[in-house]
């Protein structure tokens, strides 16, 4: 694709040929609208150019798009015409690679339009991604992290005898958050490593836990504020339960193909994997007489 959209640009000059008028409305995919070098270039091959671009290229203006598809797909016409009739190795197995992922693409384009998804499948959906949710908290805290137990333990003392949280934390954690006070924000369980988690679960809103070691050091907990965390209602969801319910569609669509295809891997495939950068292996053999 990307080296299609060089060949694109919005100030193209549109190519004036000399033909005949032609009522649109009477126009097909194989309708021609210029040759080079005897070779037809049809409307069907400027469709379906302007249907692979990206969206951003779609919204420029018609004509601006028509003119620069259309000469482009000249300039590659007369470009091919230089390699002759026998196709390069390399481009025969990419042109084989790229139908079938299209033909794939569209088979899957196709099991989509006919793959009902009822409400029943977008509430497995739901209830899988939000049946628990509503029985979990998030936590806001903060911590101090320093090296060793003794430094979190005058640390501790520090703050029972009235000192700033949040000053200590940019005086003295060695932490990513100590410029910030040593705030964390909002967190969910499996967020944290344990035993930091343990600990915050078992404090109280504005408590200071004793020191707690983890792999990154000692931490020194205060725990900010608690909150219940709602599950979204289904209705507020559906889009998004839709989009999920298709891709499970689409992956046991996928897998009962793969189940039910006959598979047969060679002795070849458990070539050294270093094999794929072998790039030589797709030039073409020169025969010399």
């Amino acid at each position: 694709m990307s080296k299609t959209l060089k060949f694109l640009r919005a100030g193209a000059v549109a190519l004036m040929i000399a033909t005949p008028a032609l009522a649109e409305d009477t126009a097909t995919a194989e309708t021609v609208l210029a040759t080079v070098n005897g070779t037809d270039i049809t409307l069907g091959q400027m469709i379906a150019v302007r249907e692979a671009l990206p969206e951003q290229y779609k919204d420029l203006p018609d004509n601006v798009l028509f003119d620069s598809i259309l000469e482009q797909l000249i300039q590659q016409t007369a470009l091919a015409a230089t390699m002759g009739e026998e196709m390069p190795k390399k481009v025969e197995l990419t042109l084989e690679n790229e139908k079938r992922a299209l033909l794939a693409t569209q088979a899957l384009e196709d099991f989509i339009s006919v793959r009902e998804i009822t409400d029943e499948d977008l509430r497995k959906v739901y209830e899988r991604k939000f049946a628990n949710l509503a029985d979990e908290s998030e936590f806001n805290a903060s911590h101090i992290l320093v090296a060793t137990e003794e430094e979190a333990l005058a640390l501790v003392a520090e703050l029972e005898g009235g000192a700033d949280f949040a000053e200590l934390a940019k005086a003295k954690s060695t932490g990513p958050s100590g410029p910030s006070g040593g705030e964390l924000g909002w967190f969910g369980m499996g967020q944290m490593v344990q035993p930091f988690e343990a600990a915050v679960v078992e404090m109280s809103v504005g408590g200071i836990s004793a020191p707690v070691q983890t792999q990154f050091g000692w931490h020194v907990i205060k725990l900010n504020d608690t909150r219940e965390v709602s599950a979204p209602s289904f209705e507020e969801t559906r889009e998004q339960l839709m989009s999920e319910a298709q891709e499970d569609a689409v992956r046991d669509y996928i897998a009962e193909l793969t189940a039910d295809a006959e598979i047969v891997k060679t002795d070849a495939a458990s070539f050294s994997p270093e094999i794929i950068r072998r790039g030589e292996l797709l030039e073409d053999v020169v025969v010399q007489d």
